[in-house]
């Protein structure tokens, strides 16, 4: 069932490929094992979900509070750089797989494994919806041996509810390889894709683990009003946050800025991208492989001007920011966020701390 769509999708894509944006294309579109995810949570843990078909599984861990990245890949298989194709065949080991960060101060591992249960028939072989083969197979690969543990109690704990045996596995991550671009969040991208998940839960994982009450909250970012942006704001990062605008190619701010340093919504201050991510794509906008975390931003279909895009917006601000491509360089995750500099600002390296921002300063290192 998958293929058809993957087939229709690689169609589609080669066919729209006009853009407001132009950039030179990726010279490589092989899946890198390299982590193609920044948080700003420097004690985050990741483990990895395999559940059937990866479009619907990381759609909906994406929903959980406290997941702060996903990413779409191929785990525990015999191969080097696999390709979709070979993946496919069944032959290769390796199972659609989606790598999940998360801030263990904010979700419990066990609500994340309790929550997977609920997208998957644990007791189904190699299946689940219509996806048949080794591919599709249900597992949980971990890298930290305490998480482990945790896994396996709170599996043991799952089975009791169930008649048959429990086939999931439980094993270390041997190996991971990102999944090609047109992989990665393919549910925000194509919203009638195929999904073996309900939409139901969907909404259950977003309200899952809800937000605690807190007395004193600091550093909260707030949208103001209309009339408050209008007096704060210049009539350019009005338009473009506000009314969708696009501001000219190379005629703005941040095209040429590459001084280490964070961008945050003009709009509400809060961070957003910052320099390491950022590259030049040639398009006349800022360019970035990713955002500082997936839970910053919001992604919709864009259809405007008889073109298929998918817009990008702050989700604090609700912001109009730009649109996101699967253009990117290759070694970057494949993928360009082209931001208005209307939408932004930039605050260098040196100024940071002085302004509040200081503890973003380690997502400044370079790896």
């Amino acid at each position: 069932m998958k293929h058809l769509f993957v087939l229709l999708a690689i169609a589609t894509g080669l066919f729209l490929i006009s853009k407001v944006c132009f950039s030179q294309k990726g010279k490589d579109s092989k899946p890198s094992i390299q982590n193609t995810m920044n948080t700003i949570n420097q004690k985050d843990h990741v483990v990895y979900f395999a559940g059937g078909c990866f479009w619907g599984t990381e759609h909906f861990f994406k929903q959980v509070r406290g997941v702060t990245a996903t990413e779409v890949g191929y785990a525990n298989g015999n191969l080097q750089h696999p390709s979709y194709a070979q993946v496919s065949t069944g032959t290769s080991g390796f199972a659609e797989t989606v790598k999940v960060n998360f801030d263990p101060e904010l979700v419990d591992l066990k609500l994340l494994v309790d929550l997977f249960f609920k997208t998957i028939d644990p007791t189904s072989l190699n299946k689940q919806g219509n996806d048949i083969g080794t591919q599709y197979r249900t597992g949980i690969y971990y890298t930290n041996a305490d998480d482990a543990a945790v896994i396996k109690e709170q599996i043991a704990a799952l089975a009791s509810q169930y008649n048959s045996k429990i086939v999931v596995e439980i094993e270390p991550l041997q190996n991971y390889y990102n999944a090609e671009a047109y992989h990665q969040k393919y549910l925000d991208k194509n919203p009638g894709g195929y999904c073996h998940i309900s939409p139901d839960l969907f909404k259950l994982a977003r309200n899952a683990n809800p937000e605690k009450a807190k007395s004193d909250v600091k550093n909260t970012y707030k949208k103001a009003d209309k009339e408050t942006l209008k007096k704060e704001l210049t009539p350019l990062q009005y338009d473009v946050t506000q009314n969708n605008a696009t501001e000219r190619a190379f005629d703005n701010a941040y095209n040429d800025e590459f001084r280490e340093g964070i961008y945050v919504d003009i709009t509400t201050g809060e961070p957003l991208f910052v320099s390491t991510d950022k590259f030049e794509s040639g398009c006349g906008w800022p360019s970035f492989s990713k955002p500082i975390s997936d839970s910053l931003i919001e992604e919709h279909s864009d259809n405007s001007y008889g073109m298929r895009r998918t817009e990008v917006r702050s989700k604090t601000g609700d912001a109009h920011l730009g649109h996101v491509f699967d253009d990117g360089p290759a070694d970057k995750g494949g993928l360009r966020y082209c931001i208005n500099s209307a939408s932004l600002r930039f605050i260098p390296k040196d100024k940071m701390k002085a302004q509040g921002y200081e503890k973003y300063l380690p997502l400044l290192v370079k790896k």
